[in-house]
């Protein structure tokens, strides 16, 4: 076996002695800092807890960020945000137990989406494992078993000398297509014991690339140079695989229409004669979907927002190009291409011919003017102005971060996100609170650019403590809280569905004196001076708060 090109580092006599004499005073949580900075980690999330302080104290020591929030589920929204803004490695630092559980909500968010979370937690001492009832504080009886069905993988730690191994592992599942949260444990008293293995120097955990067979792009390509309507729906994995590029010059060279799924918000010109834009829960673009012959779908496991809430039939072929293999014909029957997206996409351009569609323009024009027409019926008017005020006061390249709220439910329809990868939302578990937090992570990771948190005043409360973090790194973030009394989404179904509400009315804070109270400027605003209030917000250094009071209502679903 030839070694001609072996990139790997020499033992000079130099380095020698240094292996030879690593520095006094190391222990297991320094093995954690140096493995993480050997594999590029530069900035690290989380927040301390007893059985987690040997490592804290070792990124004292190190040349890592630490960006410390005040809920461990907060830490795990921030790191998935960072992790979709890079596309690196997003550590996660926790304690045993609660500390560990409490990020729960988060790692399902990012299991979602797609995130590279790289969780660290801690354990009780090597002695405490394997279900005994010891009675150590924060004990259980399996902590890997709360997160084992969430994450992609579950890496265990007994010994020093498994935490560079166990680390540079969970790196590369993280990153492998489709990136993911993973799980790290490592017991207290390991990471307290002093080693004296040598200091962990660089190491190479990159994930092996996912290329598409050969036989089904060419199947592929047959299909859709002969198809008289093909029509391609773009999802979250043409973002995270930055092929956006590609998915224009393939949409172009076939004449194909386009919409993009919600996770895919910019991967397509909003503006552009192809796109549909983003209408998935209407009948019109329902239908046109179902009428398409040949359906390319990439980066989406047209789940249940995806397809109208499963009323989507498609009576043509469809070909699925997924990453994640289980999600190839999970949904419906498929010519499946198990791909990262952006290879997929590049050999399909090569393969396929050019055709031409003069009318495809006119038709997706057409559904644009029903679609339009459905809407201008329902007199919504004022979340319309609501919406196009944000736009109007967003900067194109500057990311948003929308919660589960209405204004956000418009989004995903209704809102030109401009860039790709720059509108995020918790639309893949669902939960609550993730738009600030996950802003907080944008801006971390690139604080060049303003970023803006969307919330209802219901999932305010769910982050409100972030606050304190934003005012303590100083991070260009804005917060527009729409106040409408309680969880109005929820208020919505629960009339329609029951005719009154329950548990959906909130007392709520003044926010704007609360946000004041943490040192954070803040204004009440109106719909008319949203956007003006927005924009200055934004332009100012540092994080500020703008609280619209408003009652925001949905436009009427189509798939009941």
């Amino acid at each position: 076996m030839s070694h001609d090109h072996d990139d790997r580092p020499r033992l000079t006599a130099a380095r020698a002695a240094a292996v030879l004499t690593p520095p006094p005073g190391r222990n297991g949580g320094d093995l954690v800092v140096e493995s993480l900075q050997g594999l590029g980690a530069t900035t690290v999330f989380g927040l301390p807890g007893q059985h987690a302080l040997g490592v804290f104290d070792a990124v004292r020591r190190s040349s890592l960020r630490y960006v410390g929030l005040r809920v461990e589920n907060n830490a795990g929204f921030a790191a998935d945000a960072y992790g979709r803004i890079t596309g690196e490695v997003a550590p996660l630092l926790l304690s045993t137990g609660p500390g560990a559980l409490t990020s729960l909500a988060a790692l399902q968010e990012a299991a979602a989406a797609s995130a590279p979370v790289l969780a660290i937690a801690s354990q009780v001492p090597a002695a405490g494992l394997g279900g005994g009832r010891h009675g150590y504080l924060h004990e259980l009886r399996d902590q890997q078993a709360a997160v084992r069905d969430i994450v992609k993988s579950v890496h265990t730690v007994r010994t020093a000398s498994q935490i560079p191994s166990a680390i540079a592992a969970a790196w590369e599942s993280a990153l492998s297509a489709p990136h993911g949260p993973v799980w790290v444990e490592i017991p207290q008293d390991v990471l307290l014991a002093e080693t004296v293995l040598p200091v962990v120097s660089a190491m190479d955990a990159n994930p092996r690339e996912l290329y598409p067979r050969p036989e089904l792009t060419i199947a592929a390509a047959h299909l859709l140079s002969n198809a008289e309507r093909p029509v391609i729906i773009a999802g979250g994995g043409v973002v995270r695989s930055d092929a956006s590029g590609k998915l224009r010059a393939l949409a172009e060279k076939l004449d194909a229409p386009v919409v993009t799924t919600f996770g895919g918000k910019g991967a397509f010109p909003w503006e552009h004669p192809l796109s549909l834009r983003s209408w998935l829960e209407d009948r019109h673009t329902t239908d046109f979907l179902e009428d398409a012959d040949v359906l390319l779908v990439v980066g989406s496991g047209l789940g249940e927002l995806s397809s109208n809430y499963h009323t989507f039939r498609p009576r043509g072929r469809v070909i699925q190009i997924e990453a994640d293999a289980g999600k190839l014909e999970s949904n419906h029957p498929a010519l499946g291409i198990h791909s990262d997206a952006r290879e997929a996409l590049a050999d399909l351009l090569d393969a396929v011919e050019r055709r031409e569609d003069p009318d495809a323009a006119d038709r997706v024009r057409t559904v644009l003017e029903k679609v339009r027409g459905r809407i201008d019926a329902q007199d919504l008017v004022l979340e319309q102005q609501v919406l196009a005020a944000v736009r109007e006061a967003l900067p194109a390249a500057a990311p948003s971060f929308w919660d589960m709220t209405i204004l956000a439910y418009w989004a995903w329809s209704a809102f030109d996100a401009r860039r790709p990868n720059t509108m995020h939302s918790a639309q893949g578990a669902g939960g609550l609170g993730y738009a600030f937090p996950a802003a907080v992570g944008a801006a971390v990771a690139d604080p060049t650019k303003p970023v803006l948190a969307v919330s209802g005043d219901g999932g305010a409360m769910y982050s409100i403590a972030e606050l304190a973090t934003a005012r303590q790194y100083d991070l260009p973030l804005t917060w527009l809280i729409v106040d409408d009394g309680g969880y109005g989404i929820l208020r919505e179904y629960m009339t329609d569905a029951f005719g009154e509400t329950t548990g959906t009315e909130l007392s709520r804070p003044d926010f704007v004196a609360l946000a004041e109270s943490f040192g954070v400027p803040a204004v009440r605003t109106t719909p008319e001076s949203l956007a003006a209030d927005l924009g200055t917000a934004l332009a100012a250094p540092g994080p500020s708060v703008v609280v619209l009071p408003a009652l925001l209502r949905m436009f009427e679903p189509t798939h009941l």
